[in-house]
């Protein structure tokens, strides 16, 4: 027999357009001579719907369309993910659709608590196991977290008398996530002799990134098949004997590789699935904004992208020169506006009416911040009249320690670099030259600076970022506490302050607008810490 793998990127709420989406995969499966065909978790609503869960209309739209799917779909068995309102309960669910009819379905058991997502405040448990044949074969269904938290004493229970188990997943990307994938599948293999299909979900949505990535392991831990990552697929299964045949293995991406994909996914659709027309960047001559440049052109196409640089008396003539030519090399409409006008009225201003000189040396961050802040007016000006949305520029590293400016370069709709470190940053930077040189190498090599006052460095007022990297990964990403991030080498001067820098800045990531999440622990989705924090550790 012949499965396909509809690895599809849905957008939640757009029930019509997500069911559209399935009937046109379900008659290409059905064409190619497939029998069945296996959608990822929740792809009727989108994943994840969060609130609109809390809404009956949601209910009645998402049962409406299913029922449309039932009488739509022949000739071909469909795994369609849904949300499932039955007798007062909610369910996340997974239904069978054969002849015209729903066989079989599957309530999600293991709920997720993911913080993005936490599936107990919407969802019901489900309990039974769901099993059914088709052409001689045997099959059960998981969705998601049933699987990858599936411990093995329950594991034996559920697959019992089936030979292929189908897994409808909405995994969301971080680093190194499908070497994971791959451990949990084998060790789950070695308890139950079961071959695993996993069908998942690709796309962007709001801050998460699905990489797709769907794959196949037989009952022996070897896999047979390896779909593409951040790409739309339907993917074909051939299943002889209980036994999947070796089919098509798309190779891996690097790390870096996938990152740079899944900023480019997490953009594209984060404009194309909220209909802005396209982008607006304030491009420094820096480092950080020549990568957010190069990630919007790839994502949108030049001809939907709008740099602008803001110039002061402070700004480098190399740096005027770079961003110049990365404009012109990248083809994308380019503005210069010269702000120190608007500075010099700024602080006259405060001067006369308020009696505060700039060069008082207890407000010497004044005019910084207003040079910040006149070029975050301006962009949003733009995008005001234009309708496209201003990406902001700032990383991780700066997000985590307040190296930015509220209502300055923190203004602006989306933050594509907000889960990358500034080292990370680098590393991308040199990759996508390395396909195409579009940043010069004078903005890789030179020192980071804000470019706010004269001869002015980033490593003036912060640590190393190889150090700054690190102790925030410890302390971000693996919890660590500062006496085990000291205990790995690292002085107790740079941990304390860059620990010290990371609370007292929770006011303004709060502020800031929603990132692309590529860590484990982003500062949008899974980061839950207090504004109000006297606890030391």
């Amino acid at each position: 027999m012949k499965i396909a793998i509809a690895q599809i990127n849905f957008t939640v709420g757009d029930i019509a357009g997500n069911a559209a989406k399935i009937i046109e995969a379900a008659e290409q499966a059905k064409q190619a001579g497939a029998d069945l065909i296996v959608t990822p978790e929740l792809a009727l609503s989108g994943y994840p719907p969060v609130d609109l869960l809390l809404r009956e209309t949601f209910h009645l739209a998402c049962a409406q369309a299913l029922e449309q799917l039932v009488q739509k779909i022949s000739g071909i068995t469909l795994i369609i993910g849904h949300p499932h309102f039955q007798d007062g309960r909610l369910y996340n669910s997974a239904s069978v659709i054969q002849n015209g009819a729903i066989i079989a379905t599957y309530h999600k058991h293991i709920l997720n608590r993911a913080p993005f997502f936490n599936e107990y405040y919407y969802f019901d448990k489900g309990e039974a196991f769901c099993r059914f044949e088709l052409a001689g074969e045997r099959f059960g269904v998981m969705i998601c977290a049933d699987f990858w938290q599936a411990n093995s004493s329950a594991d034996n229970t559920l697959t019992v008398e089936i030979d292929h188990l189908l897994v409808l997943s909405a995994s969301a990307y971080h680093i190194d996530k499908q070497v994971s994938r791959y451990q949990l599948t084998q060790q789950f293999i070695r308890n139950t002799s079961v071959n695993v299909i996993h069908a998942n979900l690709v796309g962007g949505q709001d801050e998460l990134v699905f990489d797709g990535a769907s794959f196949v392991m037989n009952r022996q831990g070897v896999l047979t098949h390896q779909f593409p990552e951040f790409r739309e697929t339907l993917g074909w299964i051939e299943i002889e004997r209980n036994e999947p045949l070796s089919g098509h293995i798309e190779p891996h991406l690097s790390t870096v590789a996938s990152i740079y994909q899944a900023l480019c996914t997490g953009v594209r659709d984060y404009i194309e699935k909220n209909h802005f027309p396209g982008v607006i960047i304030g491009l420094s001559g820096g480092i950080d904004s020549a990568l957010t440049l190069a990630i919007a052109v790839d994502a949108l196409g030049a001809e939907r992208v709008h740099a602008v640089m803001m110039p002061t008396q402070y700004t480098s003539s190399i740096s005027l020169e770079d961003a110049a030519t990365m404009a012109r090399t990248l083809g994308v409409q380019y503005s210069q506006s010269l702000i120190k006008p608007l500075l010099d009225h700024f602080l006259l201003t405060l001067e006369n009416d308020f009696h505060i000189s700039p060069d008082s040396t207890y407000i010497s961050t004044v005019p910084e911040n207003l040079q910040a802040r006149i070029r975050g007016t301006l962009l949003m000006a733009l995008s005001n009249h234009t309708g496209a949305i201003v990406l902001t520029t700032g990383n991780k590293s700066e997000v985590a320690v307040g190296y930015c400016t509220l209502y300055g370069d923190m203004a602006g709709g989306f933050a594509a670099l907000k889960d990358i470190s500034k080292t990370m940053v680098y590393q991308l930077c040199k990759y996508r030259n390395q396909i195409t040189e579009v940043i010069p190498q004078r903005i890789i090599e030179r020192a980071p600076s804000a470019e706010l006052r004269y001869n002015q460095t980033d490593q003036d007022s912060l640590p190393p970022y190889e150090v700054l990297d690190a102790v925030m990964e410890a302390y971000v990403e693996h919890n660590l506490s500062a006496a085990e991030i000291i205990d790995k080498g690292f002085s107790e001067t740079d941990v304390q302050r860059v620990i010290h820098l990371i609370k007292v800045n929770e006011y303004k990531r709060r502020q800031s607008p929603p990132g692309i999440r590529v860590t484990q622990c982003d500062f949008g989705t899974t980061w839950r810490h207090p504004l109000t924090n006297m606890f030391e550790g």
